[in-house]
């Protein structure tokens, strides 16, 4: 059975400039073009799904899936090649195109000013370990209200500071590739610090803007009852969750990481001490947030030891086990409800979007063409309804945006992973759209949420006219 959807819940999808646009030529090189030459992985953003020239056939597809809301990152590069300077007015112009074609067809534009695409250049000066990376940052920012704050009103500031900064710059895994904890927990603060500063200048330059962040947390429950796993989950939380969040929201850095990592000697949170923390830099960061963006995909069972390794129990790679999608992510939408009462018991945000939850599977066209990925409409819609119950618990949840509108390079993954609700195939840039962005079409048009099995009956009704 179906149920509604209530008014003013939005929904959407989402996807950010690395991943999809392309024409790689026509901005400066980031961090992510780097690291993937260095290790010689397969895929890379040269091309990636060609949006950049494919811009007015990916409107078209968000108005035919009568989409409510958009989410897209701006490639600091495009706009600003070398992260500082003047403009390229090219960049400029293609988010101008990008976001009057939003509202022409009557889709909300989000805007995330940093998905991990470090100009290179600045990495060449220290990056994100530099404290002018703050500044730059905030300029950049500024750029952007003055081009589109009359049109744009919800800013994201960054994506995931979690995984920039750890694994950017502790794990090695990602661009830019470091591996110091110190350095991750530097990278860390700077990253939040850009955050507050670039909120000031956007509210200076658009005051109707509404600011927020997209957190990535990864909800953990000990494996047992037993005390060091019970002790280890407390940890990890702090490592992914708290360290992040505590300070948006006023708190400071959490006291038993700060004693933890402070006799570790790799962060020192006095101001002003030997660490990277400046007098006034915790209320800098914790300026007031009109939404909390929340990134969410599974949760964790912690045991003793592994408290800061969240690697999944079962490996990546197609045909996973039963109720795991192919990223080795176990399915929870209950774990995403929890969180989400948690969220609200601790922090008391004024508002929540889900600004990515969606799933890997590389179900591909059919005979007759048609993408039949019924496991991502069971994800999509146990994970709404985990929301929506959060909602009517007292969430104050505003919109789910689906990840992704795409098939997209997927980082390291390349295009091997597949979370698009429109398949891409990346040699012709041909488009299809899989059974998932019908549902989603549905939900959107009739203001529910199908059931997966009414939902593909229908779907089947229509595609062979019966």
């Amino acid at each position: 059975m179906s149920r509604p959807l209530p008014t003013g819940f939005v929904l959407g999808a989402a996807t950010s400039a690395f991943q999809i646009e392309g024409a790689a030529d026509r901005r400066g090189e980031t961090i992510w073009d780097r690291f993937i030459a260095q290790r010689g992985l397969p895929d890379d953003g040269r091309h990636a799904c060609d949006h950049v020239d494919r811009v007015e056939q990916d409107l078209d597809l968000m108005a035919e899936l009568g989409l409510e809301a958009y989410r897209f990152s701006v490639a600091w590069a495009r706009v600003l090649p070398e992260g500082q300077g003047r403009p390229d007015p090219r960049g400029l112009g293609f988010y101008d195109r990008l976001v009057d074609g939003l509202l022409e067809r009557g889709i909300t534009p989000w805007l995330t000013l940093y998905h991990w695409d470090l100009p290179q250049h600045l990495e060449d000066v220290g990056g994100w370990r530099s404290r002018a990376t703050v500044g730059r940052f905030t300029d950049y920012a500024s750029l952007m209200a003055d081009t589109l704050g009359d049109r744009v009103v919800n800013w994201i500031t960054h994506n995931e500071p979690w995984v920039a900064s750890m694994l950017g710059h502790r794990d090695g895994v990602f661009a830019p590739g470091g591996t110091d904890m110190t350095e991750a927990l530097t990278v860390a603060h700077h990253l939040l610090v850009s955050h507050g500063a670039a909120a000031q200048a956007i509210r200076s330059r658009a005051p109707a803007a509404r600011i927020a962040i997209a957190v990535d947390c990864r909800p953990a429950v000990p494996a047992t009852d037993r005390e060091p796993d019970v002790e280890a989950t407390r940890h990890f939380d702090g490592f992914r969750n708290r360290w992040f969040l505590d300070p948006l929201f006023g708190l400071g850095y959490p006291e038993d990481m700060v004693a933890t990592y402070s006799e570790q000697g790799r962060f020192d949170a006095r101001p002003d001490g030997d660490g990277p923390v400046l007098e006034g830099d915790l209320e800098l960061i914790a300026q007031p947030l009109d939404v909390l963006g929340l990134n969410y995909y599974t949760g964790i069972r912690m045991r003793a030891g592994s408290e800061e390794d969240e690697t999944p129990e079962v490996l990546p790679g197609p045909n996973p086990p039963r109720g795991h999608t192919e990223m080795g992510w176990a399915i929870q939408p209950d774990v995403l409800h929890d969180f989400l009462l948690r969220l609200m018991r601790d922090y008391a945000p004024a508002s929540v979007m889900i600004t990515e939850n969606g799933a890997s599977f590389s179900d591909a066209p059919g005979p007759d063409g048609r993408v039949r990925d019924a496991r991502r409409i069971a994800y999509l819609h146990g994970h709404l309804a985990a929301a929506l119950d959060a909602r009517a618990a007292g969430v104050p949840i505003e919109g789910h945006l689906t990840w992704s509108l795409l098939d997209n390079l997927e980082w390291t993954q390349g295009f091997a992973q597949r979370f698009g609700i429109v398949w891409v195939d990346h040699a012709t840039q041909r488009r299809v759209v899989k059974d998932s962005g019908w549902w989603l079409r549905d939900a959107i048009a009739e203001r529910r949420l199908p059931e997966p099995l009414e939902a593909l009956e229908a779907l089947e009704a229509e595609r062979t006219g019966r």
